[in-house]
């Protein structure tokens, strides 16, 4: 009786102590409390990608291999926004079943700040070739000479790759200006690795052109440096848009620089269907070519697009690739994919 007692006395302390009813009511409020906080800071993902089928023959020495390949990529964006109003996205693609491009974007009235971990154009990059094409550059495709090892020059263009910051500002009166840096990490044989900048203006007086600069400075050692840069003017009128673009590459040795000339027109017969034709030309140094001989590319385009499928194609001249006079060599493309 007095051991009943006891247990009896001991029930009774605890009951106001543990209730389970309590506990749970108590938990679910403090985990709906923690889903609300988070979801005010939840951001939106978006899921890009695409696939294709080519079929190209670069070079017409090149006779044998297989022609078709096919290429796919797989982008995830994610974005939101801070309490202070800073908008942040983060950037994943996945090219070919490996990790390609990623980089982090912030923000804001100011403009917006890029960290490239991979993946991105510079500034000058960017725009080393906005002369129009129907799908694809002249220079491109032909990517060989007639012993399959060595690549046929093509644009002059800016410094990219890896860990690289790139500053947009905000277009103000259809001026907009870009800006990036890449530094070399400490590198022992070369100093800031790359700068560089670029320039769009599109006048409201002139509807459908834009006109651009671009410069930028690549380390290539302690003492020696590389300079480029390109000057653009493009129209677009009723279904035509045409373009035209010098570019320059200074180095210190000189038997390394180079200037380009380049243009295109295209016409989209309707929404669906457009067709194209481009020329580069890319001339060395004298050192370089002993018999003057410039690089000249020709290049004829189309493209037509069903929904999310595009149909494309191209054919490409090269004649005196790399300033050879015996360098004449054509290719041509044709690509069926599919984005969603």
């Amino acid at each position: 009786m007095i051991i009943f007692s006891r247990l009896l006395l001991i029930t009774n302390n605890y009951k106001g102590v543990i209730n389970m009813n309590n506990f749970k009511k108590i938990g679910l409020s403090a985990l709906a409390g923690s889903l609300v906080s988070v979801s005010a800071h939840a951001a939106e993902v978006s899921v890009s990608g695409s696939a294709s089928i080519t079929m190209d023959r670069p070079s017409k020495e090149m006779v044998t291999g297989n022609d078709f390949s096919m290429g796919d990529s797989l982008g995830f964006n994610m974005s939101g926004e801070t309490d202070g109003g800073l908008g942040v996205a983060v950037y994943y693609e996945i090219d070919g079943g490996a990790l390609d491009d990623y980089d982090m974007t912030l923000s804001g009235d100011w403009g917006s700040l890029k960290f490239n971990g991979s993946g991105s154009s510079s500034a000058l990059g960017a725009i080393d070739d906005v002369t129009p094409n129907a799908y694809e550059e002249a220079w491109d495709i032909v990517d060989y000479d007639g012993t399959l090892t060595v690549g046929a020059p093509t644009v002059i263009g800016g410094g990219g790759g890896a860990n690289m910051f790139i500053y947009t500002s905000p277009t103000m009166s259809g001026l907009t200006v870009t800006a990036a840096y890449q530094n070399d990490g400490g590198a022992a044989a070369v100093a800031d690795s790359y700068h560089d900048y670029a320039i769009a203006y599109s006048p409201e007086m002139v509807e459908g052109l834009t006109v651009g600069y671009g410069a930028g400075t690549i380390m290539t050692g302690i003492s020696t440096e590389k300079d480029n840069n390109t000057m653009y003017a493009k129209y677009a009128v009723g279904g035509f848009t045409v373009g035209y673009q010098v570019s320059e590459s200074d180095h210190d040795t000189v038997s390394s620089s180079q200037e380009s000339t380049a243009y295109g027109i295209t016409y989209a017969v309707n929404d669906d269907f457009s067709i194209g034709y481009s020329y580069h030309e890319l001339e060395f140094d004298a050192a370089k070519s002993s018999n003057n001989s410039d690089q000249e590319s020709n290049g004829i385009s189309a493209s037509y697009t069903m929904g999310g499928m595009t149909l494309g194609g191209a054919m490409n001249t090269v004649d005196q690739m790399d300033g050879v006079a015996t360098g004449d060599y054509e290719g041509y493309e044709f690509n069926l994919s599919f984005a969603f």
